[in-house]
C-alpha cells in the first residue's frame, strides 16, 4: 500500500476533510490533495507531521496495511502456526527465533 493511500485512509477514518487536514498542516488544500494523489514525494518530517495530526504513531502510519506471514514450527511438539503480523512484529519474531537456536 502506498503512503498516499495510507494517509487518505487514515484521514477518512478520523473523519477529517482534506480542507481540515490542510489547515492543521499549514498548507494549501491543493498541496494536501497532491499528497493523497501520490503527486508529492513526502519527506520524513512531513510524514511525522501527518501522523501527529492524525493522532497516531509515525510507525503505525508507515506500517499500516503491511503484513507478513510468520510461520513457527515447534521442534518438540511438531506443531505449526501461521500468523499475520506487521513488519516490526516480524523482525521481532525472527530475532527471537534466532536467539533461541542452539549452536553446536
Amino acid at each position: 500500500m502506498r503512503i498516499c493511500d495510507k494517509v487518505k485512509f487514515m484521514r477518512q477514518l478520523k473523519g477529517y476533510s482534506q480542507e481540515e487536514m490542510a489547515a492543521k498542516l499549514g498548507m494549501s488544500v491543493n498541496g494536501y490533495s497532491n499528497i493523497e494523489r501520490g503527486e508529492t514525494d513526502l519527506q520524513m518530517s512531513r510524514i511525522e507531521e501527518i501522523a501527529k495530526t492524525l493522532q497516531i504513531d509515525t510507525l503505525e502510519l508507515l506500517s499500516f496495511g503491511e503484513k507478513n506471514v510468520y510461520y513457527q514450527q515447534g521442534a518438540r511438539d511438531n506443531y505449526g502456526q501461521y500468523n499475520l503480523i506487521n513488519d516490526i512484529q516480524c523482525k521481532f519474531q525472527l530475532e527471537k527465533t534466532q536467539l533461541g537456536r542452539v549452536v553446536k
